[in-house]
């Protein structure tokens, strides 16, 4: 048996587009409230919609503001020798000469040991770092200090 599939009504020209008598789709109880009204702790209609929603600020963020790669001791150390086999750090004998731009980090963190001498080239690091470094005879050069120092020698000599 063949079924007549119903045409969509559009209710134009229709007072109540299907909604009855019109006092009953006349305030905002219908929908559970106006704006947010109705998300509280049995507005079920509403809840889900909310939890998709996203909170608190909004809008453009500064491209200025640049995210730090950072990496710990711990993995440093784990994976010296497959960075030896690719040519990424050099060991000379006073210990192994790493970079970390090379390797595509920014800063130098200190979780883990340091049982190698370490000649570590870095734009940060911790306290922590250097000090672990330093214990286990080896050395961290920051980029950055080595120039504040020069300008601090500089104009220690001017006066």
């Amino acid at each position: 048996m063949r079924f007549k599939r119903k045409k969509v009504v559009k209710y134009r020209g229709s007072k109540t587009h299907g909604g009855g008598a019109m006092k009953k789709r006349r305030g905002a109880g219908n929908r559970g409230g106006r704006g947010r009204a109705g998300s509280g702790k049995r507005g079920d209609a509403k809840k889900p919609s909310y939890w998709k929603e996203k909170t608190g600020r909004k809008g453009f963020t500064s491209k200025s503001r640049k995210e730090i790669k950072a990496i710990n001791l711990e993995l440093i150390t784990k994976n010296l020798n497959s960075w030896i086999k690719k040519g990424l750090i050099v060991k000379k004998p006073s210990g192994y000469e790493i970079e970390l731009k090379k390797l595509g980090y920014d800063k130098l963190l200190g979780k883990g040991r340091v049982k190698e001498k370490l000649l570590i080239i870095t734009d940060s690091a911790s306290k922590k770092a250097v000090d672990k470094v330093v214990k286990a005879g080896g050395e961290v050069k920051i980029r950055g200090e080595e120039s504040k120092e020069r300008n601090k020698e500089k104009s220690k000599e001017e006066k």
